[in-house]
């Protein structure tokens, strides 16, 4: 499965701003998708998740309420909705999707895209 991941941008505080993840290969055998978030020297960071279905999501509590994780089956992507954009939200942001299901440990997903640099000015 290969991932490419577009949408970042520098963004101020307030925004909204969508990260796109489109997934091609073997994707027949994807059971889940997710954003995973960097900074410099720090862990990877569970942002969002969803089932290839599109029926199950799950969210870290920092960005629930702000980020909407969804499918798009006919472009076989997954996309990030952020708004209400914070300073702390600024990471590189990786898309990763898992043969297994949805989860929120980095380990549990196989294949993972580039990162995109999303960065919130104050």
């Amino acid at each position: 499965v290969q991932l490419q991941a577009f949408g970042g941008g520098v963004v101020q505080a307030g925004d909204s701003l969508t990260l796109s993840c489109a997934a091609s290969g073997r994707t027949f055998r994807v059971n889940a998708g997710g954003w995973f978030r960097q900074l410099p020297g720090k862990e990877r960071e569970f942002v969002a998740a969803v089932s290839w279905s599109g029926t199950i999501r799950s969210y870290a509590d920092s960005v629930k309420g702000r980020f909407i994780i969804s499918r798009d089956n006919a472009k076989n992507t997954v996309n990030l909705q952020m708004h209400s954009l914070k300073p702390e939200d600024t990471a590189v942001y990786f898309c990763a999707v898992s043969l297994r299901g949805v989860a929120t440990e980095a380990l549990n997903y196989d294949f993972w895209g580039q990162g995109t640099l999303v960065t919130v000015s104050s």
